[in-house]
């Protein structure tokens, strides 16, 4: 039986990422023996019971890499250095490695799941934001990534991209662009990740005609003001009483407070708080349309979950959402148009219906199933390479 080595670093707050590790885990235990490495064993314990999976996961072995008391906060390039050190003593021992949690080095060959924009290299961040990268800086960075990095025996993410015997797999279309004009071409296959969200069969509440939903974190990046004044906008197009409901935690920094100010100017915005489980269904399923702002997203679970629970996504034509609703019809280049959008679907039936139809298909794209199914014939193809190998 082929030994596995999978790596995520669970040392975030629980997240929809995090059930990429668990899901090939559990497949991969059916066929291999496989040990997780983990930052923190805390981080995972609490991840499975999230989702469900410690009866699936019986048997896994799990090897914490950072030492106690590790937090993300605190994070160094020690830290690095001590989990890169740890991560190469046990892929000395397996025929795969696979990394969910974006670009790592294993000291040998692997497999590499991009999942955040922001894997760990600055530069890449930068150009995704700008496009651009100043002199200096571009040149600052060469240094940690030649001199420093080879000094600590840790290669940089580029090398690790550009070599033909890694496989990189983006989370989107979008990523995988940007990621080969920034680094040149590479050995990658596109992957889409598992999306948890089902509508269950019970009873959905009445869907409300005049209801705008959005899920997510509260955070600049996800532009809720530039949703509420898309919103704001086609009320008094239209003269109709759309309302906005916006779910998530709140940032208890100055941003949420930002965000309740507006609320409470704004009586038509509602703050629901988190949902989970069915109240996060029901919530989704009683409304008609979303919004999304963020332009830069790698792919956006939140858009797949509107899809899943029957509501008309609208948004912006860059980022890895433009891919999941794959129609030039719902997306924006600027709040004007996005408006624009939203009014024609309240005004005209046919357009409506279309794109209730279209957005259906869509979520079938984006099913439990459909992602199942991928999931098998990639790690099929993992473990066939291994068995070449061996």
């Amino acid at each position: 039986m082929k030994k596995v080595l999978l790596y995520y670093n669970f040392s975030y707050p629980v997240g929809g990422g995090d059930y990429l590790p668990l899901v090939f885990a559990a497949e991969l235990l059916k066929r291999a023996e496989v040990t997780l490495a983990v930052d923190m064993k805390s981080g995972y314990g609490k991840s499975a019971a999230f989702f469900g999976m410690d009866h699936a996961l019986a048997g896994l072995r799990v090897e914490q890499l950072m030492p106690e008391g590790y937090t993300l906060a605190g994070h160094t390039f020690l830290s690095s250095w001590h989990r890169s050190r740890r991560l190469k003593r046990l892929a000395r021992q397996a025929d795969v490695c696979i990394s969910t949690c974006n670009i790592i080095d294993f000291g040998k060959p692997g497999h590499h799941f991009i999942n955040i924009i922001a894997f760990g290299n600055d530069g890449f961040a930068d150009y995704v934001n700008h496009r651009r990268i100043p002199a200096l800086r571009r040149l600052r960075r060469a240094f940690a990534e030649t001199v420093l990095r080879r000094l600590s025996g840790m290669r940089s993410k580029r090398a690790i991209i550009r070599d033909p015997r890694e496989h990189i797999y983006p989370n989107s279309e979008y990523v995988n662009r940007l990621l080969r004009e920034f680094y040149s071409p590479f050995n990658g296959t596109l992957f889409y990740p598992p999306t948890t969200f089902t509508p269950a069969d019970h009873d959905a509440p009445a869907r409300d005609p005049l209801k705008v939903v959005y899920i997510g974190r509260f955070n600049p990046k996800k532009r809720i003001p530039d949703i509420a004044g898309i919103v704001e906008r086609v009320r008094a197009a239209s003269g109709q009483d759309l309302t906005l409901h916006l779910a998530g935690p709140q940032d208890p920094g100055e941003y949420g407070v930002f965000i309740r100010r507006l609320a409470e100017e704004k009586p038509w915005i509602k703050l629901v708080g988190p949902v989970y489980g069915e109240a996060k269904e029901d919530f989704l399923r009683s409304g008609t349309y979303a919004i999304h702002a963020e332009r830069d997203e790698a792919f956006g679970i939140s858009v797949t979950e509107y899809l899943k629970a029957g509501c008309i996504p609208i948004v912006p034509d860059e980022g890895g959402t433009t891919e999941i609703v794959a129609s030039p019809r719902l997306t924006y280049s600027t709040d004007d148009e996005a408006a624009e959008i939203l009014a024609r679907l309240l005004r005209e039936d046919a357009f409506h219906k279309e794109a209730l139809t279209h957005c259906a298909a869509r979520a079938k794209a984006f099913s439990m199933e459909t992602y199942m199914e991928n999931q098998h014939k990639v790690l099929d193809r993992i473990l066939a390479g291994a068995e070449g190998t061996g």
